[in-house]
């Protein structure tokens, strides 16, 4: 299975640190936030990882370079302009196949098993996602699980990760090249029974001001002593 790391957001909630600095770069536990999923992904066993760019996205190549660091092959889907996170995605799958793929957001920051991912999307479903407890900025979270099917209500309403597994044919309906949001599509698939989706309860971090930015930074002092 081939990985994508969505790195082509502008971080305009963290200016002035994106300014000069894509996203993605910023620096936790003295590592980018990219590095981190970059790693945990090949521990996982994924050897080839696609990422997607905009602003200021030849830092990104020029820091990560061919993934070779890291024992896998990294290849680069550039965007103009950001397409978000359906169109970014469906730019991408020339470069990511025919089979199921996994997708973390690049400006998160957890402790998930990629690996057991690898065999989350079962036959004739199109999207699998990892839900996690809803932080304090997003309350009402995005979805709920219901025998592990994804839905759009129920009693304990959870946050999307930000990490799930796609099949390529989620995207039939996305015209390749320009913006489409996630959202449309994965209650799409919900309507028609083909997303599930797992409840996570370990470490993640949606990494969107620079306060948070420094709050787990100081989480991972505390935790490296």
């Amino acid at each position: 299975m081939k990985a994508m790391i969505l790195a082509a957001g502008r971080g305009e909630r963290m200016r002035p640190l994106t300014d000069h600095t894509p996203k993605p770069l910023l620096k936790v536990g003295g590592k980018p936030l990219i590095v981190w999923h970059l790693e945990r992904l090949a521990k996982a066993g994924f050897k080839e990882v696609v990422i997607n760019h905009a602003h200021l996205g030849e830092q990104i190549e020029q820091a990560l370079g061919d993934g070779s660091q890291w024992a896998m092959q990294v290849q680069y889907s550039p965007e103009k302009t950001a397409l978000e996170t359906a169109g970014g995605i469906a730019n991408a799958l020339p470069l990511l196949g025919a089979e199921p793929f996994l997708v973390v957001n690049g400006d998160t920051f957890t402790e998930i098993d990629f690996g057991v991912l690898k065999h989350a999307l079962q036959a004739n479903h199109h999207a699998h996602l990892v839900l996690v407890n809803n932080p304090p900025q997003h309350p009402n979270g995005d979805f709920a699980i219901e025998a592990d099917r994804l839905k759009n209500t129920g009693e304990k309403m959870l946050t999307f990760s930000g990490v799930g597994v796609y099949h390529p044919d989620l995207f039939a309906s996305v015209t390749r090249g320009e913006p489409a949001k996630l959202a449309p599509l994965l209650r799409q698939a919900i309507a028609e029974n083909q997303a599930t989706a797992e409840y996570y309860q370990g470490v993640w971090h949606d990494i969107g001001t620079p306060e948070r930015l420094n709050m787990l930074n100081e989480e991972l002092k505390l935790r490296a002593r």
